[in-house]
């Protein structure tokens, strides 16, 4: 396949293509040679996004009624742990007639095969007990099995099992455990192409193990951007992180999501050095999209100063001879130690934390209460909503109710 690239970050990047894709040429190549008994090196397969791909088919074992094969997942330059790794497709022919007068000439059965996972929670994609393939990778390897025993003139059915040997161990590094999909990896994609550091796998992701919560009767979520909360959570909260939604950078797209669900509560948990970002309504907190740390810092200091205009202008004088340091510092924790030295640090935070409430208000319109708690390693917790630790005592309750 020649290479398609975009532009991300300023950078030209490879796209790539699907396990679904994998799973599906596959699936149609094994079927081509089922019924031909030649053996085939290379197969065309069209995606849902609208591309025709050429890709290699290895690993090929043919019998009289069964043939095996596997094409190779290449992931463009998508840093994806399952890049290079083989996803097989056996077709097996179960009959060769039709089942009934009126039934389609062929009937497919697909089955998951070793290092497919197993979906063990509701919420997901598909119901509990049924190998994690997603609904367009489905219709992709049934179509193509299909598109190959009609080019063929085959009535009957045919078995579809797709396995990827490396998948279980591979699923150790993914959020599959997580969500509930044990024994390997799941079989995705949605247009069969790898957009190159697409943040659509990754806000899915955090969507599907929302769900999951959401099945299980979670009514108060729990949101952290990533293992500064989580380690957080543990070490100061006595919290087990594992039942915290890792949000990545997507603040506000996980608010979203979370008012769409209709999770009634949230509590969000985070380092400062990402939640001061939402201060200034920035709700995506990748360093790429915006910095804005010492902005709020500085316009917070600024609110202080303010303040003390008329009562105070000496203390006014104090607060504006600050702005150089803060301005200079690269963290966070030094705006923090300025602030401290200055002893102004809750004043500055308490500013903080009101801003944040109502971008986060303004974000969810009021339809979910949203706590926030915000923390530095070095100064522990810095600000915290009115409502924050109630919430997480709450939090504490349903899932120790869940145990019970």
């Amino acid at each position: 396949m020649e290479k398609q690239t975009v532009i991300k970050g300023q950078k030209e990047l490879k796209r790539g293509y699907t396990t679904g894709t994998c799973a599906a040429a596959a699936a149609r190549a094994a079927a081509i040679m089922l019924f031909s008994g030649e053996e085939i090196r290379e197969v065309r397969i069209t995606v849902p996004a609208g591309e025709t791909l050429l890709l290699e088919v290895e690993e090929i074992v043919r019998h009289s009624d069964v043939v095996s094969c596997a094409v190779r997942k290449d992931a463009g330059d998508d840093p994806d742990i399952t890049h290079g790794m083989l996803v097989f497709a056996e077709v097996k022919k179960e009959s060769d007639k039709r089942q009934e007068p009126d039934s389609e000439p062929v009937r497919i059965v697909l089955e998951g095969g070793e290092g497919i996972g197993r979906v063990t929670k509701p919420g997901l994609e598909q119901p509990v007990g049924a190998p994690a393939i997603n609904k367009v990778p489905r219709k992709m390897i049934t179509e193509a099995v299909r598109q190959a025993a009609g080019e063929a003139g085959f009535c009957g059915t045919l078995k579809v099992t797709i396995s990827a040997p490396e998948g279980e161990a591979l699923a150790q590094k993914t959020f599959n455990p997580r969500l509930g999909i044990l024994g390997g990896l799941s079989i995705l994609g949605t247009t069969g192409i790898v957009e190159p550091m697409s943040e659509q796998a990754l806000t899915e992701t955090i969507l599907l193990e929302m769900k999951v919560q959401k099945q299980e009767g979670i009514q108060t979520l729990c949101l952290v951007p990533g293992n500064y909360g989580s380690d957080f959570l543990k070490e100061e909260l006595s919290f087990s992180p594992d039942r915290a939604v890792k949000c990545s950078n997507y603040v506000g797209e996980a608010l979203d999501m979370a008012v769409v669900l209709g999770f009634p509560r949230v509590l969000l948990v985070g380092h400062i050095g990402k939640f001061a970002k939402l201060a200034a309504g920035v709700m995506n907190t990748h360093s790429r999209i915006a910095d804005a740390r010492a902005e709020v810092f500085l316009a917070a200091l600024s609110h202080l100063a303010a303040g003390a205009l008329k009562e105070d202008p000496g203390r006014m004088e104090k607060l504006i001879g600050l702005v150089p340091e803060i301005e200079e510092s690269v963290t966070t924790d030094e705006m923090l130690a300025v602030l401290t030295r200055a002893g102004i640090r809750e004043d500055v935070m308490s500013r903080i934390m009101e801003c944040i409430s109502w971008h986060i208000n303004q974000r969810t319109r009021g339809e979910v209460q949203v706590e926030l708690l915000t923390f530095s390693k070095e100064w522990g917790i810095l600000g915290k909503t009115e409502g924050a630790m109630e919430l997480l005592r709450q939090i504490k309750e349903e899932r120790k109710g869940q145990k019970e």
